[in-house]
Parts: structure tokens; sequence; C-alpha cells
């Protein structure tokens, strides 16, 4: 609290308005997007990325990867602390990686499940031992997997630290107040505090992107994530707004339940169904109703501007005749009913009504099933669900958009699909480090993926933000993430 008014009146927050609540802020237990926009305030990684998706240090100062790409030595950067004054060092380094690896419920495992141990080599040092080389590790360690956390306040903690995380990011946790408010303030002893410049930072969930927009253009917020398209020409047109776009790594899709489906309906028994439901889909015409054309229609785990997209495959145009032939081959009489899941908001409900009067012209009858956004997951999860149309906030290397939701056994192979040839290509391409050699074996991935359907890719989405133009410094990033470190309130 300032202890007197001059003081008080010289603090400046930052509100920003997000488009649902975060879930555990726990680096290890953690799995949302919005999740990952807090993280960025309050959570350090070991290496971060810059706009055109180069890797670049953070709490690390460099790396060096053995000539067989199984020994990643780290030099991590000297006299940093965590939030509660504990030094962070490789003792340190070591425990938050060790900790992604042992923890039961960890999300972190699958995406570094490479790592064998890891070795301190000196204070400032730790050596990263793979049991195969693994060509996503540093893209890894640029997320939640590269996020370090006290190790005094994870032991103290243990399940419950994320009630109350303990990082090296530039502020630190004040409170939260569920479906309400996560608040932080600055970090006074934060390795690169002399580009901290607001005092604090309230997040908002507010769930109805109107709201959301009409608090921002109220003064109530200075900034909001996920701007609707069509509320593009409202931000534009307002001299006191700014709007800052980027293209997304990620997608949005649908994701069939093949191997959980307990009331076997057509579509997780038939892929010419799943076929069928595709054919069924206009993705531009998606596009152009709900997204004003900004978005970018798509059907691979990479939107087509990627270098790792197949233009082997194109996206293919609608086609409601042979959607209907092929049902007709598949042996089912339309309607075939589809119980479909979908998570509660705004942009979300708008896609389904489109995809369900489109699908319908073709047999299908999708059931939509608004559902609130972490019990969608926790329904995923245990398959109770036909269709689930799921949006992924992507990576910046492939294998993240691809190996956890389509090999068998993944941690968010929510369909359960399993495909020999999937699989392997999944894992050879974690081998190679060449684009061309990795995009060649991506190939095969992608056929497989095309013919069988476990995902229907749609779209890949633009970040909108729109902010006050009182806020300077924010630099829109193709991950989505707000880094707060060098914004400025005039």
């Amino acid at each position: 609290m300032a202890s007197c008014g001059a003081t008080a009146q010289a603090q400046t927050t930052l509100r920003i308005g997000l488009a649902e609540d975060a879930d555990i802020l726990d680096p290890t237990m953690a799995r949302t997007y919005v999740g990952r926009i807090v993280f960025a305030a309050v959570c350090d990684k070991l290496f971060d990325i810059d706009a055109k998706l180069n890797i670049v240090p953070q709490l690390a100062l460099s790396h060096e990867t053995s000539a067989d790409g199984k020994d990643v030595t780290i030099k991590l950067r000297p006299g940093v602390k965590f939030h509660d004054g504990e030094p962070f060092d490789a003792e340190a380094a070591k425990f938050s990686l060790d900790r992604h690896l042992s923890m039961p419920s960890s999300f972190r495992k699958p995406e570094i499940a490479s790592l064998d141990h890891v070795d301190v080599v000196d204070p400032l040092t730790i050596k990263l031992v793979l049991k195969t080389p693994f060509s996503p590790l540093l893209a890894q360690l640029t997320d939640r997997a590269g996020m370090m956390v006290s190790p005094k306040a994870a032991k103290e903690a243990g399940d419950k630290f994320g009630l109350r995380p303990v990082c090296a990011g530039p502020y630190k946790f004040v409170e939260r107040v569920q479906q309400d408010r996560i608040v932080f303030e600055k970090f006074a002893d934060y390795w690169n505090k002399d580009n901290v410049f607001i005092d604090k930072i309230v997040y908002q969930p507010i769930v109805d992107a109107t709201v959301r927009l009409a608090n921002l253009k109220s003064g109530s917020l200075d900034m909001i994530e996920r701007l609707l398209a069509t509320d593009i020409k409202d931000v534009t047109s307002d001299k006191r707004l700014k709007l800052s776009t980027a293209t997304s790594l990620g997608y949005r899709g649908l994701k069939i339940n093949i191997g959980k489906d307990k009331s076997t309906g057509a579509l997780s028994q038939s892929a010419k169904v799943r076929q069928a439901l595709d054919l069924a889909i206009d993705r531009e015409a998606l596009n152009q109703v709900i997204f004003n054309g900004e978005f970018k229609p798509g059907n691979q785990f990479v939107n087509p501007e990627n270098p790792y997209y197949q233009t082997a495959f194109p996206v293919r145009g609608r086609d409601v005749e042979k959607a209907k032939a092929l049902l007709k081959e598949a042996g089912v009489t339309p309607p075939v009913a589809v119980d479909f899941m979908v998570s509660k908001e705004s942009e979300s409900e708008a896609a389904a009504q489109v995809l369900q009067a489109m699908a319908a012209e073709a047999g299908f009858d999708l059931k939509i099933r608004i559902t609130e956004f972490a019990t969608s997951l926790k329904q995923a999860e245990a398959g109770e669900y036909q269709a689930f149309m799921l949006e992924w906030s992507g990576r910046s290397d492939p294998d993240g958009n691809a190996f956890n939701h389509l090999h068998s056994g993944a941690a968010l192979n929510y369909s359960a699909w399993s495909n020999a040839a999937a699989d392997k290509a999944l894992e050879d391409a974690r081998l190679v480090s060449d684009m061309a050699k990795r995009k060649a074996i991506y190939e095969t991935l992608v056929r497989e993926q095309q013919a069988d359907e476990p995902i229907l890719y749609l779209y890949h989405r633009k970040f909108l933000f729109a902010q006050t133009t009182r806020l300077e410094g924010f630099k829109p990033m193709p991950d989505g993430l707000l880094r707060v470190v060098g914004l400025k309130l005039k």
C-alpha cells in the first residue's frame, strides 16, 4: 500500500481483459492459452521467441548441442532471483525441469519426454542429457516447459503451488479471485527491471467479447485480447483505441472422437463419414461470415503460410453431393446425429451454428452442446463427446502442433486416434533438425491424417488485440502472448 498521496498517484496499473479465466497458475500443471498469457508476466523461461520465431535467450544466456544431438549444455543468466528472494541457479533449473518430468499431474512431461536427466555442471551451467536427439527441445523451453519456479516455494506448497506461483518473472503474484481478477505487482529485484515501467497488472476474465470491448471503450480496461473480427472497424474508427494483429501459429478444428465413442456413432466408426462432414464445410464462407474474412482457412496443423505446410494437400472446396455419396457408400442413413461439444465463447458458438447449417445440407444433424471451457476439456479427455470444436494456440515448432494431438496415447489426442504410420512420422521428425528432411517426414503424417480425419482443421485465427492509445510499447507476437516488459502507460 502506498504511504502517501503523491506515491499513490504515481502508481500505474495496467488492466487487461481476457476471453476466459486462466486455469491453474502452475507451469507444470497448466494447459490453457489464456493461462499462457498470464504466465508471460510472472514466469520467465529459459528461452523465448522473437517476432520472426527465432529462439532467443531469456533466463538462459546461451546453449550448445553436442554432435550426436543428445547433450544440450545451457549457460544460465547470473544474478537472477525468484520472487521469494531465492537465487536462480543451476540447481533451481534442474529442480524445475525434474518437476516437469516427475509430477504425476504434469502436462509438461510429454513435451520433454526425450529428456533423460539434467546434470549440474557448475553453479550457472546445466547439461540436458537426452535419450534420443529431439529437434523441438529448445522450442519447448520457450514455453511452460522452460518456466523456472522457486524450489523452496514449490517444495513448501506441493500441488497447491499454482495458488500462489513464485517464479522469476517481471511481476509477482498478489491475489486471485476466480472468474474476477488476477493481480500482480512489479518485482523490485527482477533481472531486467530497468525495462519494467508499470507498477501493477490486473487480468480480468470477461467471456462476452462485446462486454470486453465496452469495458475498453469506457476506460475500465486498457487492453483486451481476442477482439471479435466483426468489431475491428469499431476499434479502428475510435481515435482513443489502437488495433494490433498477428497471424496465429495455431488452428481451430473439430476433434472427432474415434477411439472412445461409447455410443459408437457413425462419425467414429467410418472415415468416409468423417470425410463427408469435411466436404460439407465451406471454410472460406465460414471465414467471411463469422470472421469478416480476417482469418485464414486451413486444413493442416500449420497454416498455409508456414514453411512446413504440405502444398500437395491443399484446402478442399465444399462438395455437398460428394458428401452425400460418401454417406451412402458408408451405409449410413441421414440424418447422422452428432453430439457436438462447443466451448462457451461467442465466436465459437457463432462458428458452430454456421457449421451446423452447412452440415445439415449434407445429411448431418450436429447437436450443439455449449459447455464451459474447463469442463469441455475434462469431457474431451474422458471421451464424452463425438465432435469437439477446439482451438490450439500454436507453437513455434510444428511438433508442438502435432505430436501431442495425433500420436497414439498422447496427452491431447482426445480423438484417441491410433495410426502406426502417423506415429512413426511424428517420432522420426523429432530426430532430425534439417527442415527439408523434417518436412518430407511430415508429408506422411498429413497424408494419413487427411485420409482418416481424426481432426478436421478449419482455420487459423488472426490474434486481434485492442488497446487504449495511452499504452505504448506493445508488439503482437505470433504465439499470441502479451509480453509486458517494455510496456508503458502515459
